[in-house]
């Protein structure tokens, strides 16, 4: 039966449609915020995945190009392979669903969000996560939401909720909270180096929305929701996790104590086959094959349970560490010579890579999305190959993950970046993780800043990243212990991975990802305090005494760029009739060059003297002729009255009378000038017509 339920989301009407489309899906709405419309499905498969110790959720965020009235630019004329923003916003609709289904629940589950219209002002990413929760919330799958989300921006000093397009672009924030009634469940940002107080305040003052929104979605679910259907649990069997538990967790606790992550990975290894043989020894073979799955889980369990209980009850990490304690940390530059900027940062045994490369600004991404950003200067990438982690996979390209931490690298760094016009080059950086054990992206971003400042990009002020991680009581969701510096183990087993980037002023991203129902404002507050604190020890004693500043000079083997701005109507003049200009200046000096809309011109070249020459080209063709102005030209057609000669500003020319060639009286302009002689003349008069006379004799002393 088709319902609508209607409500406001900063101060804009948000429909709810459900009943009319998608009715064989186990739970359907369509989302209308403004003139932006977002479908949601939702699906289950009706028998569990076997073999898996995973809940399997697929989230797909389908960007319809239809949806701004575009029409896709690829060959077969329809939208491929999502965009990264559509990969990210996937992401970010998954991050506070996963940890509300059932710990045991196995069946696949599918939300799929499709963007059908856009309006730029009321953002379609909001409108697909709060979509999703709806969806799952008056489906028959269990889901233990609701949860909702909005976008925070700050402009002017003022907190907005949902800014409009226009606000976005004037925003010193783009913050993307989600959450439940009572808890913060995930938390997405962009900042101009925000203070801690400032963040914590945009996060609360969005959770008031949210808090709203969840009522409005638990209502609908009272109205309309189905009941939740019955499935199988994967809980561990009982019997055989309180059979290992019982006779093993001495072992566990001492094994999972090691610092060395390939050691430690061998002892539990070495472990488990010790357990299976006893639990063959004490029940049979059979017993041994029959409960093979429970006994690989019952091991899981219990490694997570000692590591979780030496964090919580004794402080103790099982690499020796401190609660607060940052892993030994190192960095280094210039590893690569022929490359435009290279650093190596090292936190325990993650390491990784960072190399800068400088181009044209013709070299920036292209971006076919549906929002209005059609490029972007300042691209950083993130590799995560299978040897990083001791394995033999081959590459298949950057999965979301990468896309992800590649993207949470780039925010944290673009607030710092000089402007175009400061520093007119496309900038791509990459980072190639040689070594993981967690907080390889926060190891990118220090990586990241000292190769920039090594390859002489002016960034305002370095940036480094540092996370933390959580592990809480689960009979009291306020008795936690707080870590700083994750590492890989205490990620998988803990509550929490809470990774913040940003300078000694402020704060430049945030991304969180929890496994428990969501977070208080104490945890952040707190977490926010310890990154703080993290951050500074990392700059001011790892990164500031290997290069303190951005170096004066760029890399030799880095495009020089010489940069000018001409009349907009004389952009014409430049490139010519069929490019005709400006591939001369090209020939003759081998320099690239660049010409925007608005009159800026950028000349690259490795030549400097060649740059120079290029731009004097540049500037000559698109000099105005004027009265008293001295030009050099060259001959290009003579007649028995004098000679013309092109001034070489867009093709004009001007006439050279044979009484003006010189002080000495000349019969024939050819004793004196043959077409292609280089001649330095002044302008003497333009008549109303627009005819330029010359003369050279006045030129002569």
């Amino acid at each position: 039966m088709f319902k609508t339920f209607e409500t406001e989301l900063a101060g804009r009407k948000l429909i709810f449609e459900t009943g009319k489309m998608a009715g064989l899906a186990n739970g359907s709405v369509v989302v209308r915020y403004g003139d932006t419309v977002v479908m949601v499905n939702v699906t289950a498969s009706k028998e569990p995945r076997e073999g898996i110790d995973f809940f399997p959720l697929s989230v797909d965020y389908e960007e319809k190009l239809y949806a701004v009235g575009k029409i896709p630019g690829s060959f077969q004329k329809r939208e491929g392979k999502p965009a990264d923003k559509a990969i990210l916003t996937s992401r970010a609709i998954d991050r506070p669903l996963r940890p509300l289904f059932p710990k045991d629940f196995r069946n696949d589950v599918v939300v799929v969000a499709t963007v059908l219209s856009v309006e730029q002002d009321n953002s379609p990413e909001v409108a697909a996560m709060i979509g999703a929760s709806a969806a799952l919330s008056i489906s028959d799958i269990p889901f233990g939401g609701p949860t909702a989300a909005v976008n925070v921006g700050i402009v002017d000093g003022e907190i907005i909720i949902n800014p409009t397009e226009e606000q976005r672009e004037k925003s010193d924030l783009n913050l993307t909270v989600a959450g439940t009634e009572e808890k913060i469940a995930m938390i997405e940002a962009g900042a101009n180096e925000i203070p801690d107080d400032v963040m914590l305040e945009a996060i609360k003052k969005g959770h008031e929305e949210i808090k709203k929104m969840c009522q409005f979605i638990q209502k609908m679910k009272e109205e309309i929701g189905k009941p939740k259907f019955e499935y199988k649990s994967f809980e561990v069997d009982h019997e055989v996790y309180e059979y290992i538990a019982e006779n093993f967790t001495e072992d566990m606790k001492e094994q999972v104590q090691e610092v060395d992550k390939e050691t430690r990975d061998n002892n539990i290894a070495e472990l488990s086959e010790k357990i299976a043989e006893s639990y063959a020894e004490k029940f049979g073979e059979e017993a041994l094959e029959e409960h093979k799955q429970d006994i690989g889980e019952a091991i899981y369990k219990l490694e997570k349970k000692c590591v979780r209980d030496m964090i919580f009850y004794e402080h103790k990490r099982v690499d020796g560490r401190k609660l607060d304690e940052i892993r030994p940390l190192s960095c280094e530059i210039d590893l690569l010579p022929r490359v435009h900027g290279s650093a190596l940062f090292t936190r325990g045994q993650t390491q990784v890579l960072s190399v800068t490369t400088l181009g044209m600004i013709s070299e920036e991404q292209t971006l076919d999305g549906i929002d209005t950003e059609e490029s972007k200067r300042y691209m950083h990438q993130y590799n995560f190959p299978s040897y990083s982690v001791g394995e033999a996979r081959p590459s298949r390209g950057p999965g979301r993950r990468e896309i992800g931490h590649g993207a949470l690298a780039e925010k944290a760094l673009v607030p710092v970046l000089p402007s175009k016009e400061e520093f007119p080059y496309a900038i791509r950086v990459v980072s190639e993780v040689l070594s993981s054990n967690g907080s390889t992206s926060q190891a990118s971003i220090c990586g990241s800043t000292l190769s920039l400042m090594a390859a002489g990009v002016p960034i305002k002020r370095p940036v480094a990243g540092i996370s933390t991680g959580l592990v809480t009581n689960p009979e009291d969701e306020n008795d936690y212990v707080m870590l700083t510096d994750i590492q890989g183990l205490e990620d998988f087993f803990g509550d929490m991975d809470f990774k913040v980037g940003g300078t000694e002023k402020g704060i430049t991203a945030i991304q969180v990802d929890i496994k428990v129902d969501g977070l208080s404002y104490a945890v952040i507050k707190e977490a926010f305090e310890r990154t703080r604190i993290a951050r500074k020890h990392i700059l001011d004693n790892v990164m500031m005494p290997v290069i303190s500043k951005p170096r004066e000079e760029i890399s030799k083997y880095a495009p020089r760029i010489i940069a000018t701005t001409i009349k907009v109507d004389k952009i014409k003049d430049v490139i010519g009739p069929g490019g005709k200009m400006i591939n001369k200046i090209i020939e003759e000096t081998g320099v690239k060059i660049d010409i925007e809309e608005d009159g800026q011109v950028f000349i690259y070249s490795t030549d400097s003297e060649k740059a120079i020459q290029a731009l004097e080209m540049v500037e000559d063709i698109a000099r105005d002729v004027e009265v008293g102005g001295i030009y050099y030209g060259e001959v290009t057609r003579i007649m028995n009255f004098g000679a013309f000669v092109d001034l070489g500003c867009g093709g004009k020319e001007g006439l050279l009378h044979i009484s003006k060639i010189s002080k000495e009286r000349i019969k024939n302009v050819e004793d004196v000038l043959h077409v292609g002689d280089k001649v330095t003349v002044k302008v003497t008069d333009i008549d109303e017509q627009g005819r330029i006379n010359l003369t050279m004799k006045d030129l002569a002393d």
